[in-house]
């Protein structure tokens, strides 16, 4: 069936479903909406029992009375909508837009992707407006704190929409305030996408920390030390204006490295207690976004040379096979 739906949403995920699910509570059975998935078993599970058979189950989509239009074919889902919100992993982002037929450059596309394009090294804003010719003032950034997990359990949580104009994250967190979400808009889209990517790098280290047993003092001196690791990278890489103690930055920062639902500290710990990158990322049998952007970082950081020994430390685990034991050890004689 072709639909007329203004709104698409590309990804099949967590995410991708906490935010379907969001959109719901304001848009009708007749403004409809555009899902994309690539796996088409899971689009016949979820018409036949209305739920996402392998992420957040608990949540109830009924194609038939929401007008939901699932697809496994992107074109289908992308040609008529005016704003497509991906949340696809960074790492696969280009391949699942390789096959799209129509230019991008006239829709609003909202990122709530939690990552960076490898190879590229390129943040959303960067991909879409240099790859897909989308003008700076259609593009929006979704932001936490929020978790896809508290999303589906109706838990209060709080979104910050970036964009560099005013109108179009307006627009956007229109679309996703409802009662158990609440919004702020930004126009830091740069220093927010770059604070989202490191926070998941700070995760991972967050949890190779607890799971070598370090306690809750040391965390908090560790995340201390991150929030400035933020700071002094998005100010040397994007100068603004901004206040780094905002939800957008430090807020996320938090919920990330503490939080049970954090697949990325869930990544870290399962490190810290003596699996393999390859072992841990197996059986989680979820993107770890932090995994990929930990290279990334250290590559534009080559250009800048901030001071950023937790990242290093991250990365010394996870590319240059340092054992965590070791490389912990000689981090906690950097932090202060």
């Amino acid at each position: 069936m072709k639909s007329n739906a203004k709104v698409a949403v590309i990804g099949g995920g967590s995410w991708a479903t906490a935010i379907v699910k969001i959109l719901l509570e304001n848009l009708t059975p007749e403004d409809g909406l555009n899902w994309y998935m690539r796996n088409s078993d899971s689009i016949q599970f979820i018409k036949q029992h209305s739920h996402n058979p392998q992420y957040l189950s608990s949540v109830e989509i009924n194609p038939q009375k929401s007008g939901v239009y699932l697809y496994d074919n992107i074109n289908l889902a992308v040609r008529n909508a005016e704003i497509v919100i991906f949340v696809i992993p960074s790492a696969f982002l280009s391949q699942a837009l390789s096959g799209l037929e129509f230019s991008l450059k006239d829709k609003i596309i909202v990122s709530a992707i939690k990552g960076i394009i490898p190879v590229d090294n390129m943040v959303m804003a960067d991909y879409f407006q240099k790859v897909h010719n989308v003008k700076a003032n259609d593009f929006a950034v979704i932001s936490g704190p929020c978790h896809a997990e508290e999303v589906a359990l109706e838990r209060l949580s709080y979104l910050t929409i970036a964009s560099r104009r005013e109108q179009t994250a307006q627009q956007v967190a229109n679309l996703l305030e409802c009662r158990y979400i609440r919004t702020t808009i930004s126009k830091d889209t740069y220093g927010i996408e770059f604070s989202t990517v490191l926070k998941n790098i700070f995760a991972i280290a967050s949890g190779i920390c607890h799971g070598l047993g370090y306690g809750d003092n040391f965390q908090a001196v560790l995340i201390a030390n991150a929030i400035q690791e933020i700071e002094r990278f998005i100010n040397e890489v994007h100068p603004l204006k901004r206040n780094i103690s905002e939800s957008a930055y430090l807020g996320d920062l938090l919920v990330t490295a503490y939080s049970q639902f954090s697949r990325n500290r869930t990544f870290g710990n399962m490190l810290g207690k003596g699996y393999s990158v390859k072992s841990a990322q197996l059986e989680m049998n979820m993107i770890a976004e932090g995994y990929y952007s930990s290279k990334c970082i250290k590559k534009i950081n080559q250009k800048y040379h901030i001071n950023m020994p937790i990242c290093d430390a991250v990365y010394n685990i996870l590319y240059e096979k340092i054992a965590p034991t070791i490389e912990i050890s000689l981090l906690t004689k950097r932090l202060f």
